[in-house]
């Protein structure tokens, strides 16, 4: 059974940091991308951050290039969002996705539940 479990967001004042974790069981992890997502409330869910198998290729989106950082652990199953200089336009609902192949570019496959970040001013 595959799973993704995210952990780590809550409420932080802007500027702060979080560190968001995502462990995942029931396939092999270091054949996959991984990514994290966010999503808004009432609009589509928007790539934060993909890092492909083998943490060779990353990719941020523009928005939080300078702040945020992934980078994986392939002997522990896990990907990790550390998310520093938050500002109020970060906070959504975060969800870990695992990728259909090891290339960043490859669609998604699984996704997890997502954890709420929220930033107050």
């Amino acid at each position: 059974q595959v799973q993704l479990v995210e952990s780590g967001g809550g409420l932080v004042q802007t500027g702060g940091s979080l560190t968001l974790s995502c462990t995942a069981s029931g396939f092999t992890f270091s054949v996959y991308a991984m990514s994290w997502y966010r999503q808004f409330p009432g609009k589509e869910r928007e790539l934060v951050a993909v890092i492909g198998n083998r943490s060779f290729s990353r990719r941020l989106a523009d928005s939080v290039v300078g702040r945020f950082t992934i980078s994986r652990d392939n002997t522990k199953n896990t990907v990790t969002l550390q998310m520093n200089g938050l500002k109020v336009e970060d906070t959504a609902a975060y969800i870990c996705n695992a990728h259909d192949t090891g290339l960043v570019d490859s669609p998604i496959r699984y996704s997890g539940k997502g954890t709420l970040v929220t930033v107050s001013s």
